[in-house]
């Protein structure tokens, strides 16, 4: 038999059946095309569902009856798997799983057997379509796309990379930096969580000259979180915020000799007060990170206090003094220009009209140095009174109550 167009020469197409809905049962079903001639009943259709129950096949018919690319799609509609093979199930074209759809068509008809495409439609409605889309921030959970948002912690200094788009990253080391790829290469609409849960400042620093809300760099306090978004070529930062109610609170610790590390919890008191009698120097270690310390040093015996963060700068106090520190992270710096409770002070010269110690609600009375070795007193801007190392020597009419005692005059 020829199945060959008289007119053309060509392979005739059989005829297109639609749709099928096929049940097989422990065994075998052979399909045939629906063309003109055949006796067979069971018809290959374009779009078939397949029930199967027990050990059972389904063979495609002759592939040297159709022409290349006739085609057929096959889907799963039962709770078993099943197999589509070549005619006569010689070859196994492909395994349908439960849920599954496979399209098949014919690349080569040259046997009975013939050559078979295979391409995949996916598991049920959507299930592989979905696991192949879900890209960065996406989840495939069973059919559907989700949002994803996976947690990573470090403790290291680390560079965000485009893979990290909707990673939420948690610090939990000491002072670190999280340094952002370029803007550019991130691109527009790339963004990541990140959280400082560590005992130090984590700093957030641009690459290649981006900023981030307008600076090269931001510092996220412990405990502080926010969301860094890229706009292509800067960042910004969404709910990094600060409260704007605080209370004070203090650490009163006592301290004999040695290095104390100080806990998060004791280092949060802004407020320290260091106690007891020191039989040695004491180093208080605090936390890196950027913070101001008012420190009063109550101790006593005659040595020192020192705050430091362990490297840079470091502040020293004496017994009985106390002092506002700054601390950058590294260095440790004095607020104050004179240690409240110092032994010493010193004053600039002055001058009559402006005395150096002087009274708020008259300036122009007061004390002042004039010259070299001397002691001066103003009173309302007029010299009355010098003391040298030769002697005290007084401007004006001295009137003395008492009278006066001792010496020649």
């Amino acid at each position: 038999m020829s199945y060959n167009s008289p007119f053309t020469g060509n392979v005739v197409q059989p005829t297109d059946v639609s749709y099928r809905d096929i049940s097989i049962a422990n065994t075998n079903l052979q399909l045939a095309w629906p063309i003109n001639g055949t006796t067979e009943d069971d018809a290959a259709a374009r779009i078939m569902d397949v029930t199967t129950t027990g050990v059972s096949e389904l063979w495609m018919p002759p592939a040297n009856q159709a022409s290349v690319g006739q085609d057929a799609l096959i889907r799963n509609t039962g709770g078993e798997d099943f197999t589509v093979k070549d005619f006569a199930g010689i070859n196994t074209i492909v395994t349908v799983l439960v849920g599954e759809a496979q399209y098949i068509y014919i690349t080569d008809n040259a046997t009975e057997e013939g050559v078979w495409g295979i391409i995949a439609f996916g598991i049920g409605s959507s299930g592989a379509d979905a696991a192949t889309l879900a890209g960065y921030g996406l989840l495939a959970i069973g059919q559907t796309l989700n949002q994803s948002q996976p947690v990573t912690t470090f403790s290291s200094n680390y560079t965000a990379l485009t893979t990290d788009r909707s990673n939420t990253y948690v610090w939990t080391g000491g002072a670190g930096t999280l340094t952002l790829t370029a803007a550019s290469t991130l691109g527009n609409n790339w963004f990541m969580f990140l959280r400082n849960s560590g005992t130090g400042a984590l700093t957030a620093s641009g690459s290649g000259g981006n900023t981030i809300n307008g600076s090269a760099s931001i510092i996220l306090q412990p405990t502080d979180s926010c969301i860094i978004v890229c706009s292509g070529s800067t960042f910004y930062t969404v709910g990094l915020g600060k409260s704007t109610q605080f209370a004070f609170t203090q650490l009163s610790k006592a301290v004999l000799t040695g290095t104390y590390t100080l806990t998060a919890s004791e280092a949060s008191n802004v407020i320290q007060k260091y106690t007891g009698a020191l039989t040695g120097n004491v180093t208080i270690i605090v936390p890196s990170t950027v913070q101001v310390y008012y420190i009063v040093n109550e101790t006593t015996n005659a040595f020192t206090v020192t705050i430091s963060t362990g490297s840079g700068a470091t502040a020293v106090l004496t017994v009985g003094t106390q002092a506002t520190l700054v601390c950058d992270s590294v260095n440790l710096y004095n607020a104050n220009t004179i240690l409240a409770g110092s032994s010493s002070i010193s004053l600039i010269n002055g001058s009559v009209g402006a005395p150096s110690l002087n009274f708020a609600s008259e300036t122009t009375t007061g004390i002042y140095r004039a010259a070299s070795g001397e002691f001066n007193t103003a009173i309302l801007g007029v010299l009355r009174s010098t003391v040298s190392a030769t002697g005290i020597a007084i401007v004006g009419t001295g009137t003395f109550s008492g009278g006066v005692l001792g010496g020649t005059f």
